[in-house]
Formats: C-alpha cells, sequence, structure tokens
C-alpha cells in the first residue's frame, strides 16, 4: 500500500520505535515510580529519558514540565480547561480541529466566553484580526502550528508576541508540525504545547505530551495514584507528578522516546526539506490532473505536507474509496474533525480528499498517485 495519511498517524514508524517497544513489553514492563526493584526503576528511567530527550527537541530547559498524556485532544483538553474559569474569554481561530473547539464550546455551559477569528479562504490567519478581538478577561489564545486539513501554517511567533504584550496565555496544537518544523520555546513565547506522539514524533498510537510552561499552575482534571506523596489524600502539587495520576503507558512512551531519539538523529531540517520537496513534487504534477481543486497555500513554504483537492465535483469519499480500493492508495476524505476549517475553505458540503505526505513516502510514490488519479478523472 500506498500510505498518505500521515496526519492521521504516520506509518511506518522507524524501526527503532517497534524494537523499543518489544524490548519494554519484554524485558522491564513494570509499573514506573511505583516500587524500589529493578524493573520498575528501569521503566522510570525511560520514561524521564524520553522527557529529556522530548525537552531537547523544543529547547525546553526543565524535562519536568512535559506532561504525557494519551493523545493530543488529552492534553488539549487539559490546557484548554485547565487554564480558564467563569468569566474568562478564549480566543482562537477558524481553521481548528474539534480537539480544540469542542473544549471551547462545551466550555460556554460554565460561562466561558470565546471568539472565532475567520481566517481568509486559504486559511491563513490575519493576526491584526486576532488581536482586535482581545477583551479586558481575555485569559488565553489557542491556535492551531499547521492545519490538518491543508496545511496551512500560523505564524505562531506572531501569535505569541500578540499573547505576551496583552499578558494573555498562548496555546499551540502542534499535532501537524512538533518533529517536522523547529519550535523553539525559548524564540516563541509559547505557555503551553499540545501533540500526539503517533503523528509527527514517530511514536506509538496512545501517546501525547503537554508542555506547561515553568511556574504556570493549571487546573487538573483527574486526580489518582503518581507514585509520590501516597500518605496525603490531596493531590500533590508536583510537577509532572500533579497532571499525570494513574500507571504510565511505557511501552507506549518507550516507543515515543525512540521516535523522538530518531528526530534527534536525522535531524529535523533534514526531515522537514524532504516532505517540503515532496510536497512541490505532487503540487506540481497535479497540473496533470484535469479538474483537478487545490485547496489551501501553493507555496510549500506556507504549508505543512498536506494536499487537499476535489476532482470536479466527484464526491470525496467516492474517490478515496477508489484510491484504496482500485490503487492500494490511503488518503482521508470528508471533513477532517475540523468542519470550521471546511467552512473557511468552501468545502464543507463536498469534503476534501486529503494526502498527507510522511518522511518515508517517495517521489516513485506520488506518479503512482498522479497516474491513479488522471485513471480516475478519465473514467468518471
Amino acid at each position: 500500500m500506498i500510505y498518505l495519511d500521515n496526519a492521521a498517524t504516520t506509518f511506518p514508524k522507524p524501526e527503532s520505535v517497534y524494537n523499543a517497544i518489544s524490548d519494554c513489553m519484554k524485558n522491564y514492563c513494570a509499573n514506573p515510580g511505583r516500587a524500589g526493584h529493578k524493573l520498575s526503576m528501569r521503566a522510570a528511567r525511560e520514561i524521564y529519558d524520553a522527557r529529556e530527550n522530548i525537552a531537547k527537541l523544543f529547547n525546553i530547559d526543565n524535562p519536568m514540565n512535559i506532561i504525557f498524556t494519551s493523545n493530543a485532544t488529552d492534553s488539549l483538553n487539559l490546557a484548554i480547561k485547565g487554564s480558564v474559569n467563569e468569566n474568562d474569554h478564549i480566543i482562537t481561530t477558524s481553521m481548528e480541529h474539534n480537539s480544540v473547539i469542542r473544549p471551547i464550546k462545551a466550555l460556554e455551559a460554565y460561562g466561558v466566553e470565546n471568539t472565532v477569528v475567520n481566517c481568509d479562504e486559504h486559511g491563513f490567519l490575519n493576526v491584526k484580526e486576532l488581536e482586535k478581538a482581545i477583551k479586558p478577561n481575555t485569559k488565553l489564545i489557542v491556535t492551531t502550528h499547521a492545519s490538518n486539513v491543508c496545511g496551512t501554517l500560523v505564524d505562531i511567533k506572531k501569535v505569541g508576541e500578540i499573547a505576551k504584550k496583552h499578558n494573555i496565555l498562548y496555546l499551540v496544537d502542534a499535532s501537524q508540525t512538533a518533529g517536522v518544523y523547529n519550535i523553539d520555546i525559548k524564540e516563541i513565547n509559547i505557555d503551553m504545547l499540545a501533540a500526539p506522539g503517533h503523528k509527527c514524533l514517530f511514536g506509538p498510537q496512545g501517546t501525547g505530551i503537554l508542555y506547561i510552561k515553568e511556574g504556570l499552575n493549571i487546573n487538573i482534571l483527574k486526580e489518582g495514584g503518581t507514585g509520590s506523596k501516597s500518605e496525603d489524600l490531596f493531590q500533590p502539587n508536583l510537577v509532572p507528578d500533579k497532571y499525570e495520576s494513574g500507571t504510565h503507558n511505557t511501552p507506549g512512551i518507550a516507543g515515543l522516546n525512540a521516535g523522538v531519539k530518531f528526530i534527534l538523529e536525522e535531524g529535523i531540517d533534514k526531515i522537514r526539506e524532504h516532505e517540503e520537496d515532496l510536497c512541490q513534487y505532487m503540487m506540481d504534477r497535479l497540473n496533470e490532473v484535469p479538474n483537478v481543486i487545490i485547496y489551501g497555500p501553493n507555496n510549500v513554504k506556507e504549508k505543512a505536507a498536506v494536499i487537499a483537492l476535489n476532482l470536479g465535483n466527484m464526491d470525496s469519499g467516492e474517490v478515496t474509496f477508489l484510491l484504496d480500493s482500485q490503487y492500494d492508495i490511503a488518503v482521508r476524505s470528508g471533513i477532517h474533525c475540523s468542519p470550521l476549517a471546511h467552512m473557511t475553505l468552501g468545502t464543507l458540503e463536498q469534503g476534501v480528499v486529503r494526502f498527507s505526505l510522511g518522511y518515508f513516502n517517495t517521489k516513485e510514490e506520488i506518479d503512482k498517485v498522479i497516474n491513479a488519479l488522471k485513471e480516475i478523472v478519465n473514467n468518471n
């Protein structure tokens, strides 16, 4: 199969990721931080090593400010719901995933206001419009770094500057960029950064991270066993323990650690340049496909390696079905859990066929995709 659904989950993973998960399951998968025996201590060391490597990737001084979660959705819920209270105001954009929009909309029932700043027809955010939306009670700004639908990048540095200027918390959803784009916490005013482990970080599903800035105290969403201060009936105030109740996904974190090590060894610039080159190649070759409609930016420097398209008026789901059943090409169609983004792009009714390219894809695969699209157009 030609796999081009990397925006949902990267596949395949580096071989080292599979080996790390297997090694953990077979040799030291005890409960970390819950005992003093060798296996428990080995598991705890692996988890700390993962924190250290993730901290290196984002230039974070204190690895203990990395919180392990189940996925980016889990991270975003903790960050959004944990940082606002009744009568606060949140600003977000019309290009967000439902993992951002739904928690924000749910907070309306608790007296939290929100403003959704509309992006243009290519998905670009006008930061001046965002700044105009600030109110005296604005507590939090949330933006994606790159659209999961069409790849459009947000200038998170400029948004961070606006947030800092107005003393507002800034949360970045880096689901499509962490591991491909340089995100330097010291250069960009980011108070919280959410990312899944199973996408560009090459980890397994069921893993996620949330960076919380040093000294920022957000409300917890769950309490329970942490392996620390067990004599206390109240949740400990230690970071990261206060946010990590229950047993860690040790095999998953071991795999995530291997994925991050792979990125550090390969070099994030090399990974990004490969994806940009591949994206440019596909964008160029799509000019050969009759009736193709491409959404989002044409400049690959302004987008992640995600290409959203339609073939004339053909149903996007039908195109995806034909690619899978007749050509063994895996892509995703529909609304991509981002209805506001599709409203912004004008594709809510038809949806789009999304091709999301990854580090292990090749130009030869793109050639086969182009030929398949030509045949689908000619046969329909």
